[in-house]
């Protein structure tokens, strides 16, 4: 990859993706305040709903707080990885909640598309954002499988690079020499950032999720009711 396309994906790309997130949400949020939900689809069907969405939610947000807590605390990271036995749990720890999100995302993808009652309700956008998820989740067990102890070089040179995006001032050489697949991780990731405000992830932004400590919904329907009389 050229230093040219580089500069473009890891230099623009990424104030791009939160200049459309920043833009687009403030203004989805002012004329279509309704749409900032989930948009649940629970009340349709609830049994595959529970099997995707709990193994989902528990362990893309892992996966997330792992990644955030690297990003916050590098040297704590580098420190605790430096006994070899707390390494793996790490590793292992983090490839197992990659697992269980993509165990989660494949019942989602099934789910909407073999009940057709789900199917219904599910938008262009919705696939769009399935595929960029697919992406995301396969390429980061990739990375974690291919190339091990990502928590130690992702503190060293990912942490650093986001720093100077946060500073205005980008570095790319600290990601330009990594590998493909890990660029692909990367740029996936600004990708759905842009995307995000025009999709149901939205909801995050306003209400706690609810999916992982609710009770099971009950519902009645009319119809059944009236032919059971």
């Amino acid at each position: 990859m050229s230093n040219y396309h580089d500069l473009l994906l890891f230099a623009v790309l990424p104030y791009l993706s939160v200049f459309v997130l920043l833009i687009v949400s403030i203004q989805r949020y002012r004329a279509q305040t309704f749409s900032f939900s989930s948009l649940s689809s629970q009340f349709l069907e609830n049994k595959m709903h529970f099997w995707a969405l709990v193994p989902f939610h528990y362990g893309i947000l892992t996966v997330i707080a792992g990644h955030f807590v690297a990003f916050c605390v590098p040297r704590s990271i580098l420190a605790w990885n430096s006994v070899p036995v707390r390494l793996y749990i790490l590793e292992v720890s983090a490839l197992i909640a990659g697992l269980l999100t993509l165990l989660g995302l494949i019942h989602m993808i099934a789910r909407r598309a073999t009940v057709s009652k789900i199917r219904t309700v599910t938008s262009k956008v919705d696939w769009v954002l399935f595929a960029l998820l697919v992406v995301q989740i396969v390429t980061g067990i990739l990375v974690a499988v291919l190339y091990p102890w990502g928590s130690s070089w992702y503190a060293a040179t990912m942490t650093p690079y986001l720093w100077s995006l946060l500073q205005f001032n980008p570095d790319i050489t600290y990601v330009s020499a990594l590998p493909l697949m890990v660029k692909l991780h990367i740029v996936n990731a600004f990708i759905v950032v842009g995307l995000f405000p025009f999709t149901r992830l939205v909801h995050i932004l306003v209400v706690p999720n609810p999916y992982l400590w609710r009770r099971t919904q009950v519902v009645r329907w009319y119809g059944e009711a009236r032919r059971a009389g």
